[in-house]
């Protein structure tokens, strides 16, 4: 569907390409001079079993000055997750730490794992989003405190106990519904990923961010639990001519999208669950609205309303925001969908391959309209391909994981990989997608992505057709 509409503003209109390249080169120079970070430039990095840099330092002053805070602060002594203890020579001659002593019944992580999410700097911290770091990504599932955010204004408060979905417009019956009324309604569990539409955005023209987390990070997986929407449609009952379904939040953007009512009773999910737990307030606890496949600000997060319509709502965020401009001026609307994608997440932009010799090549693919059942991946810039492992689970809508041996020999290389889904769809070239679609848009970017590993084993992102 084409509407003519003003040239978009872009989401990184505030803030210059080159001042987040400053930014991002003020955490990579922190992280190079880590023996433990994947980042590290010098000779002697701690390995994992995989031959992947593990981080033993947490670097929160150079993660800090890449989210645009500014201030100049000391490294905590833990880092966020986790609690400082003390390593003793031998761990087995003293004994450990008891149980439910130090940790207030709820677990936390290794003072030694260090990953966190970065913020995009923007001008303020309430209408920004952050990064998940998929260069440490294990698998598929996304830890929930690593899963990347966007928020149009903030991270909402909302206590449960008083928390409630409205159901009005073209029903037969308007209804509102407590949280213990939706959870007494049969629940389904799925693990799927989502993306925001703005994944890549500065990657359009020319390459300009370094590494995989500010290049691909606005994408996670997670296991959802709730209720489906449809359940709760049919309980309103839908009248006659009920097209669209606006989805409105609970937060300080009262941030609202319309849903056609098609795929509101396809596979829609009133989420209150994440990876085992309720979802993080970040994620839109209480309740968020999950739309399996398509771009991610239409899982509208602490959703407290649904109205049911015959015509969509024409809001900010499907108008003026979130449209596709091309070039001859109209502007592709309703672009729901979140096509074929994939990215190498080691190695990736910044990283440095010590020596050559043997490497295993690991990535994530996904794609909206179903399940991953290819990827390639190309050593030599795309004149040949070879078929990567998709590990299991391959699932519907979700990320796959991938890795194909690799004997790198000391010589220039340009990895990239290139996946195809159950419909036929085969991820683009770059080159393709602007040929198309021109450079006035920064949504939808699901092209090729390809890192050059130099002679020296040093990694960059690079634009290689």
């Amino acid at each position: 569907m084409k509407n003519s509409a003003d040239s978009a503003v872009l989401p990184s209109s505030k803030i210059s390409p080159q001042r987040l390249q400053e930014l991002e080169a003020g955490f990579l120079q922190a992280e190079q001079q880590d023996p433990s970070s994947p980042y590290y430039r010098g000779s002697n990095p701690v390995e994992s079993p995989h031959g992947m840099p593990k981080r033993r330092r947490f670097m929160l002053g150079a993660m800090a000055v890449l989210g645009g805070a500014g201030a100049h602060r000391a490294a905590p002594a833990a880092s966020p997750g986790s609690l400082e203890r003390t390593v003793p020579p031998d761990a087995t001659k003293v004994q450990g730490v008891g149980v439910a002593v130090d940790d207030g019944g709820y677990g936390r992580r290794s003072q030694f794992e260090t990953e966190v999410r970065t913020r995009y700097a923007t001008k303020t911290t309430e209408s920004s989003w952050s990064f998940t770091p998929l260069q440490d990504s294990m698998g598929i599932i996304t830890p929930s405190g690593l899963h990347y955010e966007r928020h149009h204004g903030g991270i909402a408060t909302i206590d449960p106990s008083s928390h409630h979905l409205y159901v009005h417009g073209m029903v037969k019956q308007a209804k509102k519904f407590s949280m213990a009324d939706l959870k007494r309604y049969p629940m389904l569990s799925r693990l799927m990923f989502m993306e925001c539409s703005g994944n890549g955005l500065t990657e359009w023209a020319k390459p300009t961010l370094k590494t995989v987390q500010g290049t691909h990070g606005l994408t996670s997986t997670s296991e959802w639990v709730g209720v489906p929407l449809s359940t709760i449609l049919d309980e309103v009952g839908l009248r006659p001519g009920a097209k669209w379904l606006l989805a409105e939040g609970g937060d300080a953007a009262v941030m609202t999208r319309s849903i056609p009512i098609e795929k509101a009773m396809k596979d829609c999910l009133l989420a209150y669950g994440q990876n085992g737990e309720a979802i993080r307030p970040e994620q839109g606890y209480p309740l968020r609205l999950f739309v399996p496949g398509y771009e991610g600000n239409m899982s509208i997060k602490w959703l407290r309303r649904l109205e049911i319509s015959d015509q969509p709502f024409m809001t900010r965020e499907e108008t003026s925001k979130y449209t596709d401009l091309m070039p001859d001026g109209t502007a592709l609307q309703f672009s729901f969908l979140m096509e074929a994608k994939s990215v190498i997440t080691y190695p990736s932009g910044e990283m440095l391959l010590q020596k050559p010799g043997f490497y295993e090549i690991s990535g994530l693919a996904w794609s909206g309209r179903g399940a991953i059942k290819r990827v390639e991946v190309s050593v030599d810039g795309g004149k040949n391909w070879r078929d990567a492992t998709l590990h299991g689970p391959v699932l519907p809508i979700c990320h796959t994981r991938f890795t194909l041996p690799w004997e790198w020999d000391g010589k220039e290389a340009i990895l990239q990989s290139r996946c195809t889904d159950e419909t036929g769809y085969v991820q683009p070239t770059i080159k393709k997608l602007v040929d198309e679609r021109g450079l006035s848009s920064v949504y939808h970017l699901n092209g090729i992505q390809s890192w050059k590993v130099a002679a020296s084993g040093e990694v960059s992102n690079v634009h290689h057709y």
